[in-house]
C-alpha cells in the first residue's frame, strides 16, 4: 500500500506544480498552447520510442494484449454509442470520451505504479503498443477529418503517417522487434529528451486545473461521470472476466491485466483534446477524476488479486 501511495504522490507533486505555476501566472497566457505543442511534436515521440525500444519483444505480443485490447474495445464502443446515439455528440466529442473511457495512462502512471505494484516496468509495454500503434492512429485520423474544413482521405493518411507519436512508437516497435542495436551516441540524447516528457505532461495538466472547476462545465457533466464509470469500474472488471474466463490465464497475469486496467485515463487524451480544440473540459475532468478515483480501486484489486 505503501508503494502505491508513493506512485501517487509522485504524480500529485507535479501536478500541484504545475497548478501553482498558474497559479502565479509564471509562463503567462500562452503556456498551455505552447506546452502541449512540446509535449505532442517534441517530448511524447522520444518517450514512446524509448520506452517501447527497450521493451522485451516476446512481451509486447504476450496473452497480456488480447485481453486489454478486449477491456477498452467494449468500454470504448460502449461510450461512443451512448454519446453518439443517445446524446447526439459530435464526432470530434465522441472521440474525445470514447478515449477518455478505455485509454490509460500507461506510460507516465502506469510504468511507476507496474514497478511499484507488480515490481517490472515491461508490463504496460503491450498496452502501450496496442493504443499507439492501433487506437492512437484511429482515433487521430478521425480528429483530423471532423476538425478540418475539408476531408481529403490523402491528406488525412499522410498526416497520420506524419503523426510524431505514432512515428516515435513505430520506431521504437521496429527497434525491439527486430533487435536493432542503437548506439549510445545517439540513444543517450533521446533518452535526455525523453526523460523531460513526464513532468512536463504533467505540470502542463496542473497548469490546466488552474481557474477550471470538475464538472463545472454544465452540459457534458453526465459525459465526464460516464467516461469515469466505465473506465473505473467497467474496464477492469471486463479485464478480469476476460483474463480468467476467456483466456484463462494464470493468477498473477491476471492481477496484471486488472491493475492495468483499472489505470486512470491517460492525459494524452488531455493533449489530443487541446491540441484539436475538442472537448478540453470532458478530458481534463475525466482525467482528474480518474486519476484521484483509481487509487481505491487498485487499492482493492490488490487486496482481492494480490
Amino acid at each position: 500500500m505503501l508503494a502505491t501511495l508513493t506512485g501517487f504522490a509522485v504524480v500529485a507533486f507535479a501536478i500541484a506544480v504545475g497548478w501553482f505555476i498558474g497559479r502565479i501566472d509564471l509562463l503567462g497566457e500562452h503556456a498551455r498552447h505552447v506546452l502541449g505543442r512540446l509535449i505532442f511534436f517534441v517530448l511524447s515521440p522520444f518517450l514512446l520510442f524509448s520506452v517501447l525500444a527497450h521493451a522485451d519483444a516476446a512481451m509486447l505480443f504476450s496473452s497480456l494484449l488480447p485481453v486489454s485490447a478486449i477491456a477498452a474495445a467494449a468500454v470504448i464502443i460502449a461510450y461512443a454509442l451512448i454519446a453518439r446515439l443517445v446524446w447526439k455528440r459530435s464526432i470530434g466529442e465522441t472521440v474525445i470520451g470514447a478515449l477518455s473511457s478505455g485509454q490509460v495512462n500507461s506510460n507516465n502512471i502506469g510504468i511507476p505504479l507496474s514497478i511499484y505494484l507488480l515490481g517490472s516496468a515491461a508490463y504496460p509495454a503491450p498496452v502501450i503498443l496496442m493504443q499507439l500503434l492501433i487506437l492512437t492512429p484511429i482515433s487521430l485520423t478521425i480528429l483530423d477529418a471532423a476538425t478540418s474544413d475539408t476531408v481529403s482521405v490523402r491528406r488525412t493518411l499522410l498526416r497520420t503517417a506524419s503523426n510524431p507519436i505514432i512515428v516515435g512508437s513505430l520506431l521504437g516497435t521496429l527497434v525491439s522487434v527486430f533487435g536493432i542495436p542503437v548506439p549510445a551516441l545517439v540513444m543517450d540524447p533521446i533518452q535526455l529528451i525523453a526523460d523531460a516528457a513526464v513532468p512536463v505532461l504533467l505540470i502542463s495538466y496542473g497548469l490546466s486545473l488552474h481557474g477550471q472547476r470538475v464538472l463545472g462545465t454544465r452540459g457534458h457533466r453526465r459525459d465526464v461521470l460516464l467516461a469515469s464509470s466505465l473506465k473505473l469500474v467497467a474496464m477492469p472488471l471486463i479485464a478480469w472476466a476476460a483474463a480468467e474466463f476467456l483466456f484463462r490465464l494464470p493468477a498473477e497475469q491476471v492481477l496484471i491485466v486488472v491493475v492495468l486496467a483499472a489505470l486512470p485515463t491517460a492525459q494524452n487524451v488531455f493533449n489530443y483534446s487541446q491540441r484539436y480544440d475538442v472537448a478540453e473540459p470532458l478530458s481534463r475532468d475525466t482525467v482528474f477524476l480518474t486519476t484521484i478515483g483509481c487509487l481505491p480501486v487498485l487499492l482493492l484489486v490488490m487486496t482481492l488479486l494480490g
